[in-house]
């Protein structure tokens, strides 16, 4: 079960996601066990048990030794950190590729749950449950209405397998309400955000995190796309925070031949590991361009790097995050972990993309507004004359310069689109308006379209459906600066147009919209 958030905000926030999900990363290095615990005989204890034995007020001491725990850590690096028991279970399935649901995604809308998608081969799939429906009752007892929040929903939609769940729906059409049985069972969730032929021979396929079924699901599109003519390809990593060490040099594996060296890691305690392609890779010949942006962070940037530095492909976009330690996990026996930072990892030349965390946490988490502010999102001249990269230049196999210190510096840039980040764009993200202006307004328009390849060449959001749009909007925005709306309108449109053809036809066709004004998408086809 996910809970499908508005686009832009799911945008804004990727800074928050790579330093929450695509930062933590496990390392599958064995069985290892944290080595130690918190006895009687430890200070960290013994404070711990004055307070909750002594202290004038009541507290929740497990909350306390978790922010004592991750002071401690945060005082290490970035990125060493302490996750509360769901926390990392979230992150643990996100990264192993699945959990126990139902296999839907949704909204919440006027205290109703509006299911948005519905995951291929789920249980809530199997048992027929169309996307559009409003979930009324569960299990014979009120359900819309009754002040829904996600943690509420997650409660009763993910858990125990097997177990049967009923939900009366309002179908799409509004028309009666229909009750469907189903098992929680075991729900896919796949890495790859689309996969289509973007020309007659250019194929583009996005990939959201690298997880333990990246590989899988990678290799599974790129055949298709190859069936379909492609012979050139668009990797698309923006925004992908990272995941799995494992996961970024089994990609990488698919485009290099056998012997060459992907990434290195090494630490105080962790002696260098060499990862080599063998010669199993898929895409060996064909020309490859990849995707960049600030938000590419960790196993993205080992991917980059290492197609970079053996010059296998070009790379287009922004300076990517900067993020180069490898962590592992340790868990405690109550759900909650440790994720340490073990090693470095460098890419085949040598480099060491970690950004500086001299300045501190805070100086750190502001360091993407900081390269914004000096201009740096919007002008390469200003991006190659960063301090971090003084004297850091390294050298491709081929011979061109490639440097350190702070993120893949693309080969290709292109700058920021400023009509994307206004405040206005953001407000109707968070408040999840794009998907719920198609839910009430634009459902029997989507059923006059065949098939979303007809929708997306024939339909465009007009003049009209705009100010429609707002108008809806300003019921629950009071307040939008006409400025911004003037400047973002084109922008607007295109969420809205593919916020609909996502309800009715998926992610593949969302993001084939969303691309349509893409700039850097269209500089990467020219490569």
């Amino acid at each position: 079960m996910k809970k499908t958030a508005g686009v832009i905000f799911r945008t804004l926030i990727l800074l928050l996601v790579g330093i929450t999900i695509g930062l933590y990363i496990s390392r599958n290095n064995g069985d290892r066990n944290l080595g130690f615990s918190f006895s009687g005989d430890d200070k960290l204890s013994k404070v711990l048990t004055l307070v909750g034995e002594n202290y004038v007020d009541s507290v929740n001491v497990d909350s306390i030794e978790g922010a004592s725990i991750n002071e401690l850590l945060q005082n290490l690096d970035p990125h060493s950190l302490y996750l509360p028991p769901q926390q990392a279970q979230n992150i643990n399935e996100r990264l192993e590729g699945g959990f126990n649901g139902i296999g839907i995604e949704y909204v919440l809308l006027r205290d109703t749950l509006v299911i948005t998608q519905v995951y291929a081969g789920g249980p809530a799939d199997k048992a027929g449950l169309p996307v559009g429906s409003k979930v009324v009752n569960v299990d014979h007892k009120k359900f819309s209405g009754t002040k829904l929040t996600t943690d509420k929903v997650n409660d009763i939609f993910r858990g125990e397998k097997d177990a049967t769940i009923v939900m009366d729906v309002i179908n799409p059409n509004g028309k009666g309400t229909k009750a469907f049985a189903m098992k929680r069972g075991r729900v896919d969730i796949s890495s790859i955000n689309a996969a289509y032929m973007a020309t007659a021979n250019t194929g583009y396929i996005k990939i959201s995190k690298f997880a333990a079924t990246t590989d899988v699901d990678f290799r599974t599109a790129l055949n298709r796309l190859k069936v379909d003519g492609m012979n050139k390809l668009v990797l698309d990593l923006r925004g992908n925070g990272g995941g799995y060490l494992s996961a970024a040099t089994s990609m990488a594996d698919e485009f290099l031949g056998k012997g060459k060296l992907i990434v290195y890691t090494k630490g105080i305690h962790e002696p260098r590991t060499d990862y080599f392609a063998t010669d199993s890779g898929t895409f060996q010949q064909g020309k490859v361009t990849v995707l960049i942006d600030e938000y590419s962070a960790s196993a993205s940037e080992i991917l980059a790097g290492a197609l970079q530095d053996l010059d296998r492909a070009t790379i287009v976009g922004r300076r990517s995050f900067g993020k180069g330690l490898v962590q592992q996990q340790f868990p405690f026996g109550d759900g909650s972990a440790i994720n340490l930072t073990v090693a470095r990892y460098y890419t085949p030349s040598g480099r060491s993309i970690q950004k500086s965390y001299k300045g501190g946490i805070s100086s750190y988490r502001n360091e993407l507004a900081q390269r914004m502010q000096k201009g740096e999102l919007f002008s390469e001249q200003s991006n190659r004359s960063d301090s971090v990269f003084k004297g850091s230049s390294y050298h491709t196999t081929g011979g061109r310069k490639v440097y350190s210190g702070g993120g893949i510096m693309p080969d290709v840039f292109v700058p920021a689109d400023t009509t994307q980040n206004t405040q206005v764009v953001q407000n109707l993200g968070e408040q999840q308006l794009f998907s719920a202006y198609v839910i009430d307004k634009m459902q029997p328009l989507l059923g006059k379209y065949a098939n979303g390849e007809d929708f997306i060449k024939h339909y465009n959001i007009s003049d009209d459906d705009f100010r429609g749009f707002i108008l809806y909007s300003s019921q629950t925005l009071k307040e939008m600066d006409s400025r911004e709306l003037l400047q973002s309108k084109d922008y607007i449109k295109n969420i809205l147009k593919a916020s609909a053809a996502r309800l009715k036809w998926g992610d593949n066709a969302f993001q084939e919209v969303m691309n349509t004004n893409d700039v850097a998408y269209k500089k990467a086809l020219e490569q």
